[in-house]
């Protein structure tokens, strides 16, 4: 089954995250469409989780749930710690935002409802992040995996590097 024939699958394209684009669009686009998809799937998109998702597609960069809390707290949504790691979970679970395990941080999914496998680029200068998508059940993990007898359930794929940004600075 292709993108085209799987309304969840998602096409290879380019990462997104270092490319030039309308950035307030992008942002009003994914708030609609997560608030579409809570609507039709029954979910509450609080307004503590809506405004964690805001922020990170305004970002383009992964943040730390302590820098998520210190922004929550300057908007007025209060300073205790589980305010704001209750509604990464929620956005996490119903991926909406990915954990960035190598800086335990997250960031808002550039394909969110849709069923992949993410890669991520970050810079390891200004930590922007990039989401392309993985086929770590075709490729050589795959073959790996499907040789011992494991079935892969989840992966997460990280890359470190330079963005074109840090790259033309260097």
């Amino acid at each position: 089954m292709t993108s085209e024939t799987h309304p969840n699958a998602v096409a290879e394209t380019a990462p997104v995250g270092f490319q030039e684009h309308d950035h307030q669009t992008c942002v009003k686009t994914a708030l609609v469409s997560a608030e579409g998809r809570c609507k039709e799937e029954g979910l509450r998109l609080t307004p503590v989780r809506r405004k964690v998702l805001e922020m990170l597609l305004q970002e383009h960069r992964a943040l730390g749930a302590y820098a998520i809390l210190d922004r929550l707290r300057d908007e007025g949504f209060g300073s205790q710690p589980p305010v704001a790691y209750r509604a990464l979970d929620f956005l996490v679970q119903n991926g909406f935002v990915h954990k960035i395990e190598r800086l335990n941080a997250f960031v808002a999914c550039s394909h969110p409802g849709a069923s992949h496998s993410p890669a991520f680029m970050i810079c390891r200068k200004c930590d922007a992040v990039a989401e392309a998508q993985s086929a770590s059940a075709k490729g050589v993990l795959g073959a790996a995996a499907r040789a011992a007898g494991f079935e892969i359930e989840r992966t997460v794929v990280e890359a470190e590097g330079l963005c074109p940004d840090c790259t033309e600075k260097a």
